[in-house]
């Protein structure tokens, strides 16, 4: 049976529940445990893939088509195991279920209430699928005190006496601020929090103290005493130089330790850290730098493209170079900016993903100067589409060349996708539908050309990657486009939607329909981000 590991966060928002539940997966892994990692989030969305990059980050997307919070990119990250649909539930997910099961009939006519019926959806869903692993944790998102939570917290309580006692643990992330004026930290928002949850029926077990300084031992003390938890519980949390230094820092002040303790289970050694060890040395001595310019339309928010810039550092530890990520506003590009100012500075050019025409010429501009000028470029989903369209206008002489996405046009280049083969067969999309959920989501195959250099940098003819877009590069273009110079070097299995396009006679020019930085790891880069900041070093040692 699984153990159960319930995480918390009080006093405010952002304090890194989701890298506190990363790491501890991690070191719990590094001990010979398995682990898997849930995400309950409390907003009414059914799932965040309608929502604004501004308001919630990046979408990340599973291999089965999930649409979920950007945290589950930290638990793959961290873990390298694979989420699913099932590893990340709202609340708008849990109402429409039960609202539809109603309905149906299926309560017999009883009142539906949120207790039983919504706290049972929500056992149920942390229980599922859960025998094949020594440990589940469930972070829990937003704050304790708000109202969106309670049916969670609810939750929380009831599985954990429903588990018994020594099959589950309750952390609680909170925050010792320090006030500069007193120069001294403060722990009663700390026991604030602690007070809300325990008022709800949950007392931690453990308490993990995001602070900006040194936590005095008599501060553990007090925070032990008046939240009711063993002084060694009290674990602090100060910011480090890179969030892969996280598991390290954790496992040094004893976390994982007493974690296992509250479990009743006696550490046994050390646990195996050379894969982190060996991380944290690269990006704290790197043998050079590079700067990659990012031109993209939600860049006055980093985490609308988290696991982007997380794959590029990536691609500097394969490397053993910093990685310097330059955010730059496509509409600068649009407004009479020079842009060969802008760009001549950077050692290779990314655009990246992205929906609506905000943008687009300063993207398509951003592929010219990297096209002409030799500069490393590499462009993912939109970034693909926007390298095709300026191919078409510039190289293969279609001058109107567009995309339906922006509106009617003559030369179609890229266009709605309405019908394409999924792993449940002939996946049918009306252009007027529903927008949540009905894009071209989650992992396909597609089939590399031979003497290609995207088959050479993967090693591999075949490969599979996850997908989130509702527009495709029309393969009816794809002998003019050729003709210009861009080879579609990557298609699906069918030969029917182009997956990857590539210029030979460039030192690495790469366009994909996918988003690849969605499957790499700190100690596993993605082949393409390693090949791309590659490329970028022979770049920076030409300037």
């Amino acid at each position: 049976m699984a153990r159960f590991i319930f995480i918390t966060g009080g006093v405010v928002s952002s304090l890194g529940k989701g890298l506190m539940a990363a790491s501890l997966a991690a070191l719990l892994q590094a001990r010979g445990y398995t682990v898997r990692i849930r995400k309950f989030d409390p907003y009414l969305n059914v799932d965040p893939g309608t929502m604004s990059p501004y308001q919630h980050g990046e979408v990340y997307v599973t291999d089965d088509g999930a649409e979920t919070d950007l945290d589950l990119g930290h638990y793959e990250r961290f873990t390298g195991v694979a989420s699913r649909q099932s590893d990340n539930v709202t609340s708008g997910r849990i109402y429409q279920q039960i609202i539809q099961r109603e309905r149906r009939g299926d309560y017999l006519g009883a009142t539906v209430q949120v207790i039983p019926h919504v706290t049972d959806a929500l056992k149920i869903f942390a229980m599922n699928q859960t025998d094949d692993v020594d440990f589940v944790l469930c972070e829990i998102g937003g704050t304790v005190g708000d109202i969106e939570s309670l049916p969670f917290i609810e939750a929380i309580r009831q599985l954990r006496n429903d588990l018994g006692r020594g099959n589950s643990v309750s952390i609680h992330v909170t925050l010792v601020p320090f006030i500069a004026a007193a120069g001294e930290l403060k722990t009663k928002p700390t026991q604030h929090s602690v007070r809300e949850l325990t008022a709800l029926g949950v007392q931690p077990d453990v308490l993990v103290c995001r602070c900006e300084q040194f936590l005095p031992v008599s501060d553990r003390a007090k925070i032990a005493l008046f939240c009711n938890v063993r002084q060694e519980a009290v674990i602090p949390a100060l910011d480090a130089v890179s969030i892969y230094n996280v598991p390290l820092q954790y496992h040094a002040e004893g976390l994982d330790d007493e974690v296992l303790r509250a479990f009743g289970i006696e550490p046994e050694g050390d646990p195996e850290l050379s894969r982190w060890t060996d991380i944290a040395e690269r990006l704290a001595n790197p043998e050079g730098e590079v700067t990659i310019g990012v031109v993209g339309k939600y860049v006055g928010l980093p985490d609308a493209y988290k696991s982007l810039h997380e794959a590029l550092v990536h691609g500097g530890i394969a490397n053993r170079v910093k990685v310097r990520v330059k955010w730059l506003d496509a509409e600068m590009f649009e407004d009479g900016r020079d842009i060969a100012a802008e760009l001549e500075p950077m050692d290779a050019i990314l655009v990246p993903g992205g929906f609506g025409e905000r943008g687009s010429e300063g993207k398509i501009a951003s592929v010219r100067f990297a096209r002409e000028r030799n500069v490393p470029f590499f462009g993912i989903c939109l970034g693909m589409q926007m390298a095709c369209i300026e191919g078409a206008r510039n190289t293969a002489g279609i001058a109107a060349a567009s995309t339906t996405e922006f509106g009617p046009t003559p030369e179609p280049v890229v266009g709605l996708i309405t019908e394409w083969m999924g792993a449940e067969g002939l996946q049918k999309r009306a252009a007027d539908g529903d927008m949540g959920g009905t894009m071209r989501l989650g992992a396909y195959d597609a089939t590399l050309a031979g003497n290609s250099h995207v088959a050479a940098i993967y090693g591999n003819a075949a490969i599979s990657e996850r997908h989130r877009h509702r527009y495709e590069v029309n393969v009816h273009y794809r002998d003019m486009l050729e003709a210009g110079g861009l080879r579609f070097s990557g298609m699906s299995p069918d030969g029917t939607l182009p997956e990857i396009v590539e210029r030979p006679d460039h030192p690495w020019f790469v366009g994909v329909q996918f988003h690849p930085e969605l499957k790499s790891k700190p100690f596993d880069p993605h082949p393409l981000f390693a090949s791309f900041i590659e490329a970028a070093v022979k770049q920076s040692r030409l300037v």
